[in-house]
């Protein structure tokens, strides 16, 4: 069973790999843009072959996503370098308030 999950999780990285959902921010926009364009016909496909009946208003619209990636990554970036940053101060803060504490626990 380990080889079986392991065989389907490398399947499932060289898929997204090849789609291009890897690379780049605008590989990764035009794999969305096509995935956009071909699931509804597929899932009437096989809905079809299936023999459900379901009707195009039965079937939601795609997500829209209308936000800039790299914008919220940059953004990430800039908050974890800011939290690096100030790390050593806040570390000789709460060590001082720890002594602080335990000398009051001591007298």
């Amino acid at each position: 069973r380990l080889f079986i999950k392991g065989g389907l999780a490398g399947a499932a990285v060289y898929v997204a790999y090849d789609q291009g959902l890897l690379g780049s921010g605008t590989e990764g926009a035009e794999a969305l843009k096509k995935a956009q364009e071909t699931l509804p016909p597929a899932i009437q496909e096989w809905t079809n072959y299936l023999g459900w009946e379901v009707r195009a208003a039965q079937i939601p619209a795609p997500p829209k996503i209308d936000f800039s990636v790299s914008n919220y990554w940059n953004k990430g970036v800039h908050k974890v370098m800011s939290a690096l940053s100030v790390a050593p101060t806040r570390a000789c803060e709460y060590t001082a308030e720890g002594w602080k504490y335990v000398k009051d626990l001591v007298k």
